[in-house]
């Protein structure tokens, strides 16, 4: 069995709850929203309002527990790189790599239900403080609202059932872990081992099939708001085909950042060490791919969502007469949700990046031997980290504009006196703190682990595993 260590598991668990969390509190303020809709006088009439409120919270659902699974899969991948060493020993002294990787399985099990139960009170007790706040800010009318629902159930098992699948399949590098490995340290695998015709055939129809369905999306929110649930699906099958081709997508990407960070020593080394390793680079920057979208995604859908009605109330103003404080409302509600998606991305990336520079520690030693300093390590770590985020940052903001345009377009394009296709909304301002937040995230992540791998002497890091 591999006896994975707590502080491994704790932003794993974390994950887990953020997901659980996210998808209680969504569908529990989903129910306020629903009530407050239909005792008001303007909206309470209209079951479009109602409906296309339901499928939001599908939606929300479905991004919160895909969120959550791909963090958690490469928490678990990362994990299981930095122990190369120790699987190898087990499997030299008679331990199968189907043995190893059970154990890992129900560690991940183990993982879902903790985080799983913390996450659905967490989230209760979120969602109460948030419909306070609205009520006593104006934003909801003082009803009863209800808390308590079988359904909450479904985001709970949900967390459960892909934090262990997740573990499941981070934990496949297990199976070609060979005893031999076990005189060597952590290893990731080359570029040629991840750029296969089997690979490269799945990124690409992944791609291509998210790609058709999110036109199909579009072009059925014309007519009917259900095109959302098309487009979505999209979303989740394109993105799926930028994870699968995050190893052989990013170097590029990288390489063409790091030529901004100059020639010194150190900032050539970082860019190097980014490409040398595609694997570590695309499980270090996935996570802030996935927040940057998220975020992005979030701010403009709500900036176009908001332009489409504000173009139906000038077609027609007598059908949206009054509809303004509700939507503000809903509009107010469901960007606090951003920050529980954000989050759950934030502490992936940040874990993954931790993970990776102490699972260094060997090869920090190697250069201190060399005649680096501790200072420049740390400047090198840094520049590593920094070419990172903006490729991750450029990417995100990309596919985040993209998706939340196609979301509010196929869900609203079909409501009385839609203009149409209308040209996205962008949130400037948003942008811009997206920017400094991940420059704050990636200094603040890196900065520690630099930190605790710099303060072991070049002799004690070599003989690390």
């Amino acid at each position: 069995m591999i006896p994975l260590q707590k502080r491994e598991h704790a932003p794993s668990v974390l994950v887990a709850a953020l997901s659980a969390a996210f998808g209680v509190s969504l569908l529990q303020l989903t129910g306020v929203l629903g009530t407050a809709i239909a005792a008001d006088d303007v909206t309470g009439s209209s079951r479009t309002v109602g409906l296309m409120l339901g499928i939001v919270a599908v939606i929300f659902i479905g991004i919160a527990v895909y969120v959550g699974a791909i963090v958690t899969a490469n928490t678990f991948a990362t994990i299981i790189a930095g122990r190369t060493r120790t699987i190898a020993l087990l499997r030299l002294i008679g331990s199968s790599a189907k043995t190893q990787r059970r154990a890992v399985a129900r560690e991940g099990l183990g993982v879902g239900v903790v985080g799983a139960v913390l996450g659905a009170i967490v989230g209760t007790l979120a969602t109460i403080a948030m419909t306070w706040i609205a009520i006593g800010s104006g934003w909801l009318p003082e009803l009863a609202y209800s808390y308590l629902s079988p359904v909450l159930a479904l985001p709970v098992v949900a967390v459960v059932l892909t934090t262990w699948a997740a573990s499941w399949v981070g934990s496949r590098r297990v199976l070609v872990v060979t005893p031999m490995q076990a005189i060597g340290g952590s290893q990731e695998r080359a570029p040629e081992e991840l750029t296969g015709r089997a690979r490269t055939a799945t990124a690409v129809s992944l791609s291509v099939t998210g790609g058709v369905l999110l036109v199909l999306g579009i072009a059925l929110g014309l007519v009917s708001p259900f095109g959302v649930l098309v487009a979505f699906a999209g979303g989740i099958v394109s993105f799926s085909g930028l994870i699968a081709a995050a190893p052989m997508i990013m170097p590029p990407a990288l390489r063409f950042v790091a030529r901004a960070f100059g020639g010194s020593a150190t900032g050539r080394l970082a860019g190097e060490n980014a490409m040398r390793y595609p694997e570590r680079s695309a499980r270090t920057t996935i996570g802030l791919v996935i927040g940057v979208t998220l975020i992005t995604m979030f701010g403009v859908a709500v900036a176009s969502y908001s332009r489409i009605i504000a173009l139906a109330q000038q077609a027609q103003p007598e059908v949206y007469l009054g509809i303004d404080e509700m939507m503000n409302a809903t509009v107010a509600v469901f960007s606090v949700l951003i920050g529980f998606s954000a989050l759950i991305a934030a502490v992936g990336m940040a874990n993954n990046l931790s993970l990776s520079v102490l699972q260094r520690t060997r090869e920090l030693g190697l250069l201190r031997a060399l005649g680096f300093t501790a200072r420049q390590i740390r400047g090198m770590i840094l520049a590593e980290s920094a070419q990172l985020t903006l490729a991750a940052v450029l990417v995100g903001l990309i596919l985040g504009a993209f998706y939340g345009w196609a979301g509010a377009q196929s869900l609203l394009g079909a409501i009385d006196g839609s203009p149409g296709l209308v040209v996205p909304g962008v949130p400037w301002v948003l942008l811009g703190v997206i920017a400094v937040a991940a420059a704050l995230l990636t200094w603040g992540a890196s900065l520690a682990p630099s930190r605790r791998a710099t303060r072991v002497t070049p002799v004690a890091a070599l003989a690390v595993d």
